[in-house]
Formats: C-alpha cells, structure tokens, sequence
C-alpha cells in the first residue's frame, strides 16, 4: 500500500513525499507483480470452484511474500486486467488534469487491488464545509467480481468517505470478459463526463444544508436507514438496530464538522451522521476488514442508501414529476434509464419558500 500527502486513517503503507506517477505508486503500493491462469493441480479439483472452473488465478510476484498465492478460481473465458493496466487506465486524468494518485493498495493476497485518485477543485458545500473529489478504481483477482470505477468523494472537515453510485446502477462495472480491454478504452472518454457529474453533486449537497430536518423529517429518514423488522423475534437484531439509529440521531447533532453554522440541523449533517456512523463506527476485524467495508461492503451500501434517502426527502420537499430521458450507458452496450429531468408540475409553488435545488436521481 502506498499514500501521497497525509496519512490516512488505517495508518499502513509506504509514504509519497510528492504526489505519485502510475510507475512510482505501483513500486510504493508493491502492486508491481501479474496474475497468471494455470491448470488447476488435480489435488485440489474438489476446492471451491464451478466445474467449469478448471483454471486456477494464481500471483506471480518473485520478490514477495505471496507469490504462487492462488486468489481464485476461473475458466477459459476470463480475461485478466493486470495492476499496470488498470493504472494505465487512470493516466489520462492524472495526466491531463493534474490528479494524483493518492493511494493505492491490495486486500488480502492481492485478491482485490484499489487505486484513488483525487480530482481538481474540492466541492464548496456550505461555508467551510468541502468535498474533496476522489474517483476510485477497484479490480478484482478472485474469480468473482470485474472492475468497478466509483465515486469516492471525501469530506474534509472529518475524513468521511461518502460512497455513492456513479451511475444508475451502482457504478461502472466491466467483467472480466475476453473484450474487457476494448470496452476499458471505450469507456475511457467517459471520464470527463463523469468529473462533470461532481457538479450535480455539489448541487445536491447544497440542497441538503438548505434543508432543516424539523418536523419529524430527521426520524423518517434515519426510521427508513434503520427499520425495525415488524414480526422479528430477533432481539438482538432488533436492538441493534435501534442502536445504530440512536447513534446516527446522536451523530447528526454531535458528528465532525455538524455543529457548524452553515450545517448545523440540516439534511447535510443528518446525512453526515450516518456516514460517519459507518466510517468509524461499525464493528470491523482488522484495518483490511474496515477498508473493504467502507469502500466495497455494508458500510459503502448504507452510505448509498443515506444518499438515496436524502435525494428522496429533497423530492418531497417540493413535489414534482420526473420524466426519463434516454441516454447511452457507460460501457456503451446498453440503452438505460440513466437520468431524472426534473419537470414543474405544480405552477402555484409559494414563491416565499427557499427553494430546494435537486439534481437527477442516479
């Protein structure tokens, strides 16, 4: 693992005094290795693999510690993306627009490999209150799972990591199919739409420090992150679950950076509760257990649920209706419905009312 500029919360991996080229992070992140198929030794056939799984994934790295390692099982038709092309892949922007790769590393044996790049011009959300922009690249070597670009945006004042999906679905997502490398420099031009997609998000989180969570607002929305199963005979489950909810209403007025002016009592700081909830809150085994949650396992899902949530309470705000529009997907195979015009449908709005700005719904 390597990092550029401060260290970051887990503490581990070689430190960039200056911001890192592909070459230099691949070296500091000790991700300079390939995977390589071979056929699955006949001792372990009964392992556990699809029939059809005859090759094993296995990390060719002659100067560490895990090579041989097998990081999972595939067949004739999976298609590797190796550590020096994914990097590749993200030279354009750091090129271009003066990125950085910021840090980069591998969970577990090399099973999953993440690079994150910070992008130019932080968000301005609410007086002090900014966004750093990140994109994150992430490849799977297990077998399971492709390779997936996300939004990764941070907010300064307290380090949370606000998940959110890139897209319609939950991000770009390309399998390792034998057309994996052609559909990469497809979806490469892509990337300028993607940082100008920070825009709507600004929008959307200023919206969100415009609106005060008063009359019960703050309850509907943590009750839909944390429902109490009605008919559950779980009490544990069931306490748990009122525990987080009473930690993320205790967050919304307590959390880093919530008690500012601009913020304080809003949308924004509720949001911000549950996302720091999920950060530095949430039960994990080890620094690698944590990482994997907060960018690919519970603690990303609830932090996209907040987000969701939250464009659901602006919609309620002031009611409209939303009309689709077509627009060609990312990996450009596809038609779908991938943004929400907003569309006045009530004339007699009161004028007196603070408007709430809402951006489409991915």
């Amino acid at each position: 693992m390597m990092y550029a500029g401060e260290v970051p919360w887990h503490g581990l991996g070689t430190h960039l005094n200056k911001p890192a080229t592909a070459d230099e992070a691949i070296v500091a992140a000790r991700l300079d290795w390939e995977v390589i198929k071979r056929p699955r030794a006949r001792r372990i056939l009964s392992g556990p693999a699809q029939s059809n799984q005859n090759l094993a994934l296995v990390r060719n790295d002659r100067s560490g510690a895990f090579d041989g390692a097998v990081l999972g099982y595939v067949d004739e038709s999976y298609t590797p993306l190796q550590n020096r092309e994914a990097f590749e892949f993200f030279d354009p922007i750091v090129g271009t627009d003066a990125a950085v790769y910021e840090t980069a590393g591998a969970l577990g044996s090399g099973e999953r490999v993440w690079i994150l790049a910070r992008l130019p011009r932080d968000l301005r959300v609410a007086g002090d209150d900014l966004v750093a922009p990140y994109l994150l690249l992430a490849n799977s070597h297990g077998g399971r799972g492709g390779v997936e670009l996300r939004f990764t945006p941070v907010r300064v004042v307290c380090g949370n990591t606000l998940s959110l999906a890139l897209h319609l679905s939950r991000g770009l997502r390309l399998d390792h199919a034998p057309d994996l490398h052609s559909r990469l420099r497809q979806a490469a031009w892509n990337l300028d739409e993607i940082k100008r997609q920070y825009t709507n998000l600004e929008s959307a989180f200023r919206a969100m420090a415009r609106l005060p969570m008063s009359g019960g607002r703050l309850s509907v929305f943590l009750g839909g992150l944390f429902p109490a199963a009605s008919g559950s005979r779980d009490g544990a489950a069931q306490t748990q679950v009122l525990q987080m909810r009473d930690q993320a209403a205790r967050l919304f007025e307590t959390g880093r950076g919530n008690d500012a002016p601009a913020v304080r009592g809003t949308l924004w700081a509720a949001y911000n509760g549950v996302t720091e909830l999920a950060d530095y809150y949430l039960d994990s085994e080890s620094p690698d257990a944590r990482l994997r949650s907060i960018w690919f396992g519970d603690s990303a899902d609830l932090k996209i649920r907040a987000y969701d949530a939250a464009l659901s309470l602006l919609r309620e705000e002031r009611p409209r209706s939303f009309a689709p529009r077509r627009v060609r997907s990312l990996d450009h195979e596809s038609q779908i419905e991938a943004e929400q015009v907003v569309v006045e449908k009530d004339k007699r709005w009161d004028s007196t009312r603070q408007p709430v700005e809402l951006v489409a719904a991915y």
